[in-house]
């Protein structure tokens, strides 16, 4: 018997070790070949429940239905992100064109008030020192003002080759949005040709898993909300308290833009902070530090609980995963691997995959 169990732990073990390096093979090389297409069909696989409900609830054919609420979600989707793209060109253009003014108006003449504050101190304690330390800060401030204009003309540069990528991106955004139509109106028609093609067995399966995969991109999506909701909530109160204007708007672009993974709230919050305190305004620079150091604590350790009590994992697998999958994969693997672990863990419980007791 242990013999036995020993041959299928094996078995079970390569199987799945064939199977995450074909997937990760397919993730890193394949995917983004094909990236439009998936993201389409993940978005009208998500949209099958909302599409269901309208049609049966309103009575509306279920073709016109998808086409409608694939519609009504990139229309708010556009929204959202076209809020989002005003506030950031704008703190963008700030930060690019104002950086080198701001530098010659206020950094520069802040290092020479420095400089001789120095070299007075120094020439007090020894005379012959000034001179050296006079040299010294004049070719620091030199080499710094030759930086600043680099930096600002790297960042120019930067931009325009963004701006350059544009046409590319566009064509795959709208290879998703007419993927999304097709899928989500046939998407009953497509799944039953997928499923004819595997075996009883196979077709139960698949059909598990795509229904705790939908299932759970929809937890995901309600987790991230929460999450969202919360750090707006912060921002708001923490944004107010500093004398904020237009608090309120402000924190709910904020917030948005805490979904990204490594920029979030630091996309905006520390410019913001840097720009304040060399424009002098050090109250409101100490008060944004304030505010983005304590919306970014409690978003680490409410993630990883709200994320993995909704997916039923534990918290530091949660948060080793997503740590692992955006090291590996971005903002894929970011998603992608705790939900792979959430899958991988209800296939054992309900014994379709044995992997662990």
């Amino acid at each position: 018997m242990d013999l036995e169990h020993r041959k299928r732990f094996l078995v079970n073990f390569f199987y799945l070790a064939a199977i995450s390096f074909l997937a990760f093979a397919g993730i890193r090389y394949a995917l983004p070949m094909v990236m439009p297409f998936v993201a389409a069909f993940v978005i009208s696989a998500a949209l099958q429940r909302p599409i269901r409900y309208v049609s049966g609830r309103f009575g509306i054919r279920k073709g016109s239905c998808a086409v409608l609420m694939v519609l009504a979600f990139y229309s708010t989707i556009g929204l959202l992100v076209a809020l989002l793209c005003v506030k950031l060109v704008a703190l963008g253009q700030q930060l690019v064109t104002g950086f080198p003014s701001l530098y010659a108006n206020q950094i520069e003449p802040a290092l020479f008030a420095f400089s001789a504050w120095l070299e007075g101190f120094f020439t007090r304690m020894d005379p012959s020192a000034a001179q050296t330390v006079n040299e010294v800060f004049s070719q620091a401030i030199q080499s710094l003002s030759s930086s600043v204009s680099a930096v600002s003309m790297s960042a120019i540069a930067a931009v325009s080759g963004w701006a350059s990528s544009l046409p590319g991106f566009f064509v795959k955004l709208l290879l998703m949005i007419i993927s999304t139509f097709f899928l989500a109106k046939d998407h009953d028609a497509l799944a039953g040709f997928v499923l004819r093609q595997f075996p009883e067995r196979g077709r139960a399966l698949l059909l598990h898993i795509r229904e705790y995969l939908v299932g759970t991109l929809l937890i995901c999506i309600r987790s991230y909300a929460l999450i969202m909701s919360i750090t707006f909530l912060e921002l708001s109160i923490g944004l107010t308290l500093i004398g904020v204007e237009h608090s309120i708007p402000t924190a709910l672009c904020i917030a948005l833009f805490d979904i990204l993974p490594v920029l979030g709230t630091g996309g905006i919050m520390i410019p913001w902070t840097v720009i304040s305190l060399l424009q002098g305004r050090y109250a409101l620079g100490v008060g944004l530090a304030v505010v983005y150091l304590a919306v970014t604590v409690i978003r680490n350790i409410l993630e990883p609980k709200i994320v993995g009590g909704q997916l039923g994992l534990h918290p530091v697998v949660t948060l080793a995963g997503m740590f692992i999958g955006a090291q590996l994969f971005g903002i894929i693997g970011l998603f992608g691997v705790p939900i792979t672990l959430s899958l991988l863990c209800n296939l054992n419980q309900s014994g379709d995959l044995r992997l662990f007791r």
